[in-house]
Formats: C-alpha cells, sequence, structure tokens
C-alpha cells in the first residue's frame, strides 16, 4: 500500500491540525524578508552587496555596555571561575516562580525604565520564554477558542503566531488612519466593537501596544485613560505590551500602570495585563526574558502553572538578577540607551528626509514608518509588493511592507535603525537615496515621453483624414507608450513576482 506523503514526508492526517496549519503566519512578506536576508547577508567586507537587515527590531547600540559589565563582573556568572561556588544551587531544581532576587530586580527596573513614576510587585511578576511566550500565556489565561480581541492597526505581525496559532483567539482590527497618525479614536474601536456584536463574537479584551510597533509613536495619559474607562464600561480584558517602554526619548513614558494608579477606585484593576521583555530596552532577545504583570491574582497563580511550559533558566536569572540590582549601572545604562536611539533615530530620518522621504512622527522603538506612498503608480497593496520586491531583490534592503502589519493603507514600510553599526547605516542610506534618485531621473524621462506624444497628436490633428489613417499605427511604437505605461528604465518595471 503507498502511502501519500506530505510536507517533508509525513503523511499530514497522522499529524495534529495545530501542527499542519497555515496560522503560523510564517508564509507572510515580514517573515520573507527575513529569508531574503539570510540567504545573503550583507558585511562590510566579506559580502557588501548583500542584503541588509533592516526588518529586524532589535538594539545593539549599547550592548558594548553590558559586554563591559559581564566582564568586569565574573561572579554572575556560574561559568566563570569567580561565579563556581553558585554553579550547583543554579543548576539544581528551580520551581516556576523564579528566583525572588530575580523577579526583585526585574520589577526595580520596570520601574526605573518607566521614569521612577509607578512600582512594580515582584509577587506579581510571571516569567515567560520572552514576549512571545508571555503574550501567548495570558491569551491562555483569558480566552477560549474562537474568543475575541479587539486590536488597532497596523500591530506588530508576529501576533498572529503569538496570539491566534495555538490558542485559536481571533484579532479583530480596530482601523487606525494616516490622517490623524493613526492614532485609536472612540469611533473606531467602538465601530470594531459593535461589529464583532453583530457578528455574535465575544470579545475578550483590548491589546494595545504602548510603544506602538510597527509605528515607534506612544500614547498619552488622555487616550490610556480613555481605554481603560472603556474596557471597564464593556467588561473586558485589557493588555497592555510594553516591551519598548525604555526605548522612549522623548517626551516621558506614560506606563498603563500609571493610569491605573492614578484611577485607583475608578477602574478594575483585575481587567489590567502587562506585557514586558528585556529583549528590547536591554538588548537581549536571546536570554528570552518574558514577564506578564498581571493585577489579577488568579490570573498571577494560573500563569505561574502555565508558565512551565516556557521557563527563563536559572543560569538566566541569575546573571541578570545581579545585574539589573548594580542601580548605578542601571541609571547609565538606561540613560545612555535612550541619548544613542535618539540621535541614531535623528540621523536616520534626516538622511531619509534629504531624498524627499519623511516617515511619520515617533519617539520611541528601535524603527520608523516609512512613507513610500509617493513611489507607487497607483495606491493599491499590490503596487506595495511590487515595491517591496525591488527594495528586496535589487536595492537589497530587508523593510517590512505595510500589508503584513494589517496596516489598511498601501505604501507604509517599517524600516529598523538600531540593529546596524553606523558604517552599515551610511551604507542603507546610500542606497536609498540612489534608489530614490534613479525613480526620478526615470520618471523624467516618463514626462518627456509624455510631452513628445502631446505634441505628436497636435500635429496629428491637422493633418486630413486619409493622412491619419495611413499613419494610424505610428502611436504604436516603443517612443510613444502609453502615460501610463512606466519607463523600461524604472526599478518597479524590474519587480520580481
Amino acid at each position: 500500500m503507498k502511502m501519500e506523503l506530505k510536507n517533508g514526508g509525513t503523511n499530514c492526517q497522522l499529524l495534529s491540525k495545530i501542527a499542519t496549519n497555515n496560522e503560523h503566519g510564517e508564509n507572510s512578506p515580514y517573515f520573507d524578508g527575513w529569508k531574503a536576508y539570510d540567504n545573503n547577508p550583507f558585511h562590510t567586507t566579506k559580502n557588501p552587496n548583500g542584503v541588509i537587515q533592516m526588518g529586524l527590531a532589535e538594539n545593539q547600540l549599547s550592548s558594548e555596555l553590558v559586554e563591559k559589565w559581564t566582564k568586569n563582573n565574573p561572579k554572575s556568572s556560574i561559568c566563570s571561575p569567580e561565579g563556581i561556588d553558585a554553579f550547583k544551587d543554579m543548576a539544581i531544581f528551580q520551581d516556576y516562580h523564579g528566583l525572588p532576587e530575580f523577579r526583585n530586580a526585574v520589577a526595580k527596573f520596570m520601574g526605573k525604565s518607566r521614569g521612577g513614576k509607578v512600582k512594580f510587585d515582584p509577587e506579581r511578576i510571571v516569567m515567560a520564554g520572552g514576549a512571545t511566550g508571555a503574550n501567548e500565556l495570558l491569551m491562555f489565561c483569558l480566552a477560549d477558542p474562537k474568543d475575541a480581541f479587539l486590536i488597532p492597526t497596523p500591530y506588530y505581525p508576529g501576533f498572529d503566531r503569538d496570539l491566534k496559532w495555538r490558542t485559536h483567539v481571533q484579532l479583530l482590527p480596530i482601523v487606525c488612519e494616516s490622517s490623524n497618525k493613526f492614532r485609536i479614536t472612540k469611533e473606531a474601536l467602538e465601530e470594531a466593537y459593535m461589529n464583532a456584536q453583530k457578528a455574535k463574537i465575544k470579545v475578550k479584551g483590548l491589546i494595545i501596544t504602548n510603544p506602538s510597533n510597527p509605528l515607534g509613536t506612544t500614547m498619552d495619559k488622555a487616550t490610556l485613560t480613555a481605554l481603560v474607562t472603556f474596557i471597564n464600561k464593556k467588561q473586558i480584558h485589557l493588555v497592555c505590551d510594553e516591551v519598548y517602554a525604555g526605548t522612549v526619548h522623548s517626551p516621558n513614558f506614560t506606563s498603563i500602570s500609571e493610569v491605573v494608579q492614578d484611577m485607583e477606585d475608578h477602574c478594575n484593576h483585575e481587567l489590567i495585563h502587562v506585557v514586558y521583555s528585556l529583549s528590547k530596552d536591554m538588548g537581549l532577545p536571546g536570554f528570552r526574558v518574558g514577564i506578564v504583570y498581571s493585577y489579577n491574582d488568579t490570573v498571577v497563580n494560573i500563569g505561574r502553572k502555565m508558565s512551565s511550559f516556557g521557563l527563563v533558566s536559572s543560569q538566566t536569572q541569575h546573571l541578570l538578577a545581579s545585574m539589573l540590582s548594580d542601580e548605578g549601572f542601571i541609571d547609565e545604562l538606561i540613560l545612555e540607551s535612550k541619548r544613542r536611539l535618539a540621535s541614531r533615530h535623528d540621523l536616520f530620518t534626516k538622511g531619509l528626509e534629504q531624498v524627499g522621504i519623511r516617515c511619520l512622527e515617533s519617539n520611541a522603538g528601535l524603527f520608523c514608518w516609512m512613507d513610500l506612498r509617493t513611489l507607487l503608480e497607483e495606491p493599491t497593496f499590490e503596487e506595495e509588493m511590487k515595491l517591496w520586491r525591488v527594495i528586496i531583490n535589487d536595492v537589497k534592503l530587508n523593510v517590512s511592507p505595510g500589508s503584513s502589519f494589517h496596516c489598511h493603507e498601501p505604501g507604509w514600510f517599517r524600516v529598523c535603525f538600531a540593529n546596524m553599526d553606523d558604517l552599515t547605516m551610511e551604507v542603507a542610506l546610500r542606497r536609498i537615496r540612489m534608489f530614490v534618485e534613479k525613480g526620478k531621473e526615470d520618471s523624467t524621462e516618463v514626462i518627456i515621453v509624455r510631452k513628445e506624444k502631446k505634441a505628436w497628436q497636435r500635429r496629428l490633428g491637422r493633418l486630413s483624414l486619409s493622412t491619419l489613417m495611413y499613419d494610424e499605427n505610428i502611436l504604436t511604437t516603443s517612443q510613444f507608450s502609453s502615460p501610463h505605461m512606466m519607463s523600461p528604465h524604472s526599478p518597479l518595471v524590474l519587480a520580481r513576482t
């Protein structure tokens, strides 16, 4: 009997639906760009014509400060001669509560990274394997399959994996528009909720990212207060992803915890949950440190049990407990990281402005929301994808198209600037400059062709009917192509499918 084989030799009928469905999101252009980089990674000397990774939101601008501290504090590592005495205690079984010294240190760091305006209780900290694990853990705690969460667009593509894939929770978009800088409005929020009600979909909560990924913007206190009021009125949860809290370089950041603290008895605290990690603020994504901070005692207790499937290693907890407890170092790191991020953001956006490219005004994050709408032949997502393919394949920059972030307006792209050194950024800006200038030259050629065609049309208008019929094919030559047809030299003509 011959067995039909699929997916690399495995019969899909023998596997689970979760294992074989396409809801992971790996086939998104967001991840396709990463694959293009992996196949041809840029290197200043070894591969100067490779793809530059501008699709990875990673903070490498202050990594040498962390490296220096680690070298100067060898006792913090159980793998060093100075720290080997703690090896046995860290190597034996640890329960899912986490090391007390680790939770205390994380709680203090969360307060410092938010300007010291709010304190966090270490007893409410639940560990998870990165923000990915923290977000999924919360979904398992708060919702059942087919339940839904409202979420403003555009939003991080990884949420389709983190929040939906294994939980079968739905994400319902709250449409935000560029006309008001993609801010969430009361009307859009109410409309999304009412549409869910009409469709008989059970809404369990609202998810926001503050600071925003991909916008790099922050919500002010009035907006956050209005959102807390909304979820209290509807009696649904509010999940606030604050993984970029420490990247805010101006003005000061307002955490949802500060709003909850100020509202005191005017809101149901048990509906508020915060997701955090050390991946962005400290540049440690490989450590896989995710945090759920919930004001709901039951969620904390159940979350700790669920965290057994994605704990932070004791070795990592031990090292970070020591590092985060060094207040002098942490104060210096937070200030210097903000300064460097602000400087890189300013340098990069001004470099784009020099070639006529503007970004959404932002004050946080490791990226910019770049406006390339003027480079589209037509305002469609098909044209956006054509432009993206050119940027990936010909300009060799991995930027992420707005459609992969569920943006409802074509032509926006997220571009990351903090995961590279100064030289690589200069090369990236130079490539963008050359691409835009080439596009302007091609546009000029198209304008000239259009003018020549109009001149011919005027001349033809003066000819007799018989002459016109005799020369009826004159306009079909390549010299007089349709005014809607792009120049054969245009970068978009070279777009690969």
